[in-house]
């Protein structure tokens, strides 16, 4: 099985990521960690802070010679602004004291809930870790879990559909892996030049009025086989496993697989996806992905696909949600920090990160092995067992 941890907080010196349960022998290089960071500061609407936030990565643990050696994989990355000596004092480990104690919390925050739980007075002690800032480590972890699928001929890519009240046209294909550069080529990451067109017009009024929008993004997975999850226990259900994974990550409110919620306003006749024989592959196929690729908490072998919808983000350019200072209880606008408009187009980055994550983690937990080639082995073996 697969298990990681992030570590640290948005302006401390670093974040810190230990991915354990990864084969040995898989190849892995900074450069593939670090094409993923960067794509996931991509996106109009993104703060100034993705300018300057270049990724200062290195392994300090589990890798040798460009290859995982079996033990646990640590990643390190470095904020750049550390560096500058900006945070060096508000952030630093050892014993002090802030100067200015955030105490207007953000409505739609982790702030206010994060102190009245810790008993903090300052909502730095809760927001440094609650920021988005984390999932880079996260992405990291992800960027491993790809690579390893990715010897398993399974790719993953996702598009935004809608940001604001702008969305992709209902006809739209879904997008392949071969799609994924026009994609990441888009300023919004969307795969509808007309939508792609209107999420920017969206956007651009929203910063002209200080303010954030939300939006939804589809992540889909080609190449799983069939199995993969299980029926047996509420918790190897493999939907189950990918709408936690993506409602974790920071500002997502929903989460659907497959045709999700417009499936309940169908008759079952119409609901479901036919199963056909496909003599040509010697294999079963599926003419619609209602289902979503899961079928029974398992793979079907078909494209999985989710979407995952993210509020607004609850900081503003402009101050103006309503709050209550917890230190003179009198009714105030909460603090403003540095924020996007929009962090939309990056979060089907990390959306990428949290499914590949699990199906890598289901992956090793079906077909085992201490070894990249142990389980390439073990995979092909049971792939050929279907076709038999």
């Amino acid at each position: 099985m697969l298990r990681y941890l992030t570590a640290g907080e948005s302006h401390g010196p670093a974040l810190v990521v230990t991915v354990e349960g990864l084969p040995a022998g898989l190849p892995i290089l900074l450069d593939d960690v670090g094409n993923e960071l960067a794509r996931r500061r991509l996106g109009y609407g993104r703060g100034p802070r993705m300018r300057f936030e270049a990724d200062e990565i290195e392994f300090v643990g589990g890798v040798r010679h460009g290859r995982t050696l079996g033990s646990p994989v640590a990643v390190l990355i470095h904020n750049s602004e550390w560096k500058t000596g900006k945070w060096a004092d508000e952030m630093k480990a050892a014993p002090g004291a802030t100067g200015h104690p955030l105490t207007q919390p953000r409505p739609g925050h982790a702030d206010l809930a994060g102190m009245q739980k810790y008993g903090f007075v300052d909502a730095r002690d809760v927001l440094e870790r609650a920021s988005a800032r984390e999932t880079a480590a996260r992405v990291a972890a992800g960027a491993i879990a790809k690579q390893l699928l990715g010897y398993l001929d399974v790719s993953i890519l996702s598009h935004v559909v809608q940001i604001g009240a702008a969305g992709v046209r209902n006809d739209l294909r879904r997008p392949t892996f071969a799609d994924l550069d026009s994609i990441d080529a888009s300023e919004v990451r969307c795969f509808d030049s007309d939508a792609e067109a209107a999420m920017i017009r969206e956007i651009k009024e929203a910063a002209k009025a200080g303010d954030s929008l939300g939006g939804i993004v589809e992540v889909l997975a080609y190449g799983a086989p069939p199995g993969l999850g299980s029926h047996v226990h509420w918790d190897r259900r493999l939907d189950a496993a990918i709408a936690a994974a993506l409602m974790s990550i920071q500002a997502m409110k929903a989460v659907e697989i497959g045709d999700g919620w417009s499936i309940a306003a169908k008759r079952g006749s119409d609901a479901h996806d036919a199963i056909h024989w496909d003599a040509a592959t010697d294999d079963y196929r599926r003419d619609s992905a209602r289902a979503g690729g899961v079928e029974g908490g398992m793979s079907t072998g078909e494209v999985i696909v989710a979407r995952a919808a993210m509020k607004p983000l609850a900081s503003l350019n402009r101050p103006v949600l309503t709050t209550v200072d917890v230190v003179t209880k009198e009714e105030t606008v909460s603090f403003k920090e540095r924020t996007d408009v929009t962090a939309v187009p990056a979060a089907g980055v990390v959306a990428e990160t949290m499914l590949a994550l699990v199906l890598a983690n289901e992956t090793l937990r079906k077909f085992g092995g201490d070894s990249l080639d142990e389980l390439r082995r073990n995979h092909a073996g049971y792939v050929a067992s279907l076709r038999s």
